[in-house]
């Protein structure tokens, strides 16, 4: 499944063009100086793809951490990796020096080395990723590996065959990248993607590239290209139920009741993220509460209450139609009194208290008391009963 050709960046002038309109770069050009720098990875991908991107990649054949500073703003540095962040107002400067990387044993962090652009360039993950911009003088469009050519077929291609034995999670990625370009993926690169092993990676690594899929707009084509290679197993319905919760999450009143991404990370694994996460199955109490039919607003509230946003959301969009009036009304309701008005009244402190407060607050929301007089009353009888 291919996607719409990639523009022809043209001569130097329309490259210029391009990257005059992203933010920050004229900043950085002149901290760097006379040090060569580069405009790499997704951020030339994207410029030839004509997509907007509030963040840059940028490689420098130097010190990537003193350019950082000399930028000034809010700068993070990660010096096992020769990498720093930078945030210039609404823009975000990921800037790297040139290295090369080795990988210990399939699955480990890279050790990496200062390097060439060239071999900055052919440790990457794809060749639509493997693209630079040269940043001093006129701008020129670095393509040792095909990127351009791939970007214009709408083709995802790995640089080399060790590519998911070094690092598993690339095979998340090239699900990732399919789903957000509507790419096809190369059947090399495919076959590859299907022997990847990611029990050679930790769970958080996994589950951290999962979840950046889950907040692409077409997840569900990721997950189940992931499913079909056999890394990645969906439940049944885990793909109308992916589109589901992502749409339900857009649309009032489930705005903000929980993160998107993790919302369809767990509709497509059942599981919420963290090690805790791992261990319950979410979906499965999901399922459960989507087949509750509460008779009454008291009813509802019970079974709902304590329930996480995310497990929510997921009943909702499995058909449980009354957790709408739930999470836009029933939930806010609140007594008049409080468990200090029942002491006043003479009842001690414990278990009476709550059990009193829990009968007032489900007979106002059945309608069947109003007012601080008649909770008062509704209370104190049940706690003395």
């Amino acid at each position: 499944m291919a996607g719409p050709p990639a523009p022809d960046p043209g001569d130097a002038a329309r490259l210029g063009e391009r990257l005059a309109a992203l933010p920050g770069l004229d900043r950085v050009r002149e901290a760097a100086g006379e040090l060569p720098l580069y405009l790499v990875g997704g951020a030339v991908r994207d410029l030839l793809l004509g997509r907007d991107r509030a963040d840059l990649d940028l490689v420098v054949e130097g010190d990537a951490e003193q350019l950082a500073r000399a930028l000034g703003g809010e700068t993070v540095g990660h010096e096992r990796f020769a990498t720093a962040k930078v945030r210039l107002g609404q823009a975000e400067l990921d800037i790297a020096g040139a290295r090369a990387e080795s990988y210990a044993r399939p699955g480990a962090l890279p050790d990496v080395r200062p390097a060439s652009l060239a071999d900055d360039l052919a440790r990457r993950d794809f060749t639509i990723n493997a693209m630079a911009i040269a940043l001093r003088g006129e701008p020129e469009l670095i393509d040792p590996h095909g990127g351009q050519a791939d970007l214009g077929r709408g083709v995802i291609r790995v640089l080399h065959e060790r590519s998911f034995v070094d690092d598993p999670t690339r095979a998340l990625r090239a699900a990732r990248y399919a789903a957000r370009f509507g790419f096809g993926v190369e059947p090399e690169t495919e076959s590859l993607a299907r022997a990847a092993d990611l029990e050679t990676v930790s769970e958080d690594r996994v589950e951290a590239e999962l979840i950046k899929l889950a907040a692409e707009p077409n997840a569900r084509q990721g997950f189940e290209l992931l499913d079909a290679w056999g890394l990645v197993s969906l439940a049944e319905g885990a793909g109308p139920l992916i589109d589901a919760v992502g749409t339900l999450l857009q649309r009032p009143p489930w705005e903000g009741m929980a993160d998107r991404a993790l919302a369809v990370h767990a509709a497509a694994t059942g599981r919420a993220p963290g090690a805790a996460g791992r261990l319950r199955d979410l979906l499965a109490s999901s399922r459960e509460l989507a087949g509750a039919a509460p008779r009454h607003p008291s009813e509802a509230v019970e079974l709902a209450r304590g329930r996480g946003g995310i497990e929510l959301a997921l009943a909702r969009a499995l058909g449980a139609e009354w957790l709408d009036r739930y999470v836009s009304e029933w939930r806010e309701v609140r007594l008049e009194i409080t468990g200090e008005d029942l002491k006043a009244a003479g009842v001690a402190e414990g278990p009476a208290v709550g059990r009193g407060l829990d009968e007032a607050l489900g007979r106002k929301l059945d309608g069947e008391i109003s007012g601080r007089e008649e909770e008062l009353r509704v209370a104190l009888d049940a706690a003395r009963d």
